[in-house]
């Protein structure tokens, strides 16, 4: 397997673990992640939340990491990439308003590679437009944007993760076993023990 280029979303409030896992996870197992924000630069941080489970109607929000990015995000440039991973969290709701990021999600879907997105990463996916006609899983209150978009929300167990074509969601982060398993798979990725 050769190792593959990914470029990872970040942003403010991001989901901790749905930022951190997945980066940590790709560069485990070989592949090359750059995590990146609008209006930040290699070297700066974003701050991240923990979001839980904890039996009220929606999450609980708590103060996460500081998540250092190891790329420009002005600077780079989606064909030089190989997959895409959007996180969810707070950081999609902002994230969407920046025309460049919607340009970039639209690029690896009109090139047809592989892209990850994880509860509130759909909000950009609906805002890109590229959901039309695709199964998609989300953050169960994200379902409505998904449908608007024309998607097909999978309303699914939060432990479990979707992939049609080149698109792999998930609902939240205790679906992580999943929605990395089905991702890697979509990048050709091959573990040995």
């Amino acid at each position: 397997m050769a190792a593959k280029r990914i470029l990872l979303l970040a942003g403010d409030y991001a989901e901790d673990y749905e930022t951190m896992v997945p980066f940590q996870t790709l560069l485990a197992v070989g592949h090359t992640v750059h995590a990146v924000c609008p209006d930040k630069k290699a070297g700066e941080q974003v701050k991240t939340a923990i979001h839980d489970f904890e039996g009220a109607q929606t999450y609980s929000e708590k103060p996460g990491h500081n998540f250092t990015l190891n790329a420009t995000f002005d600077e780079v440039k989606a064909e030089d990439y190989d997959a895409l991973v959007i996180p969810g969290g707070r950081a999609p709701e902002y994230l969407r308003l920046n025309p460049r990021v919607l340009d970039l999600v639209r690029h690896f879907f009109n090139a047809n590679k592989p892209v990850a997105a994880v509860c509130h990463g759909a909000q950009i996916l609906a805002a890109a437009g590229v959901l039309q006609g695709r199964k998609c899983s989300a953050y169960p209150a994200c379902g409505p944007e998904v449908r608007e978009a024309g998607g097909d929300y999978a309303d699914i167990p939060v432990d479990q993760a979707v992939t049609q074509g080149n698109l792999v969601t998930a609902p939240a982060w205790p679906a992580h076993p999943a929605w990395m398993a089905q991702f890697l798979k979509l990048l050709g990725t091959q573990i040995t023990l």
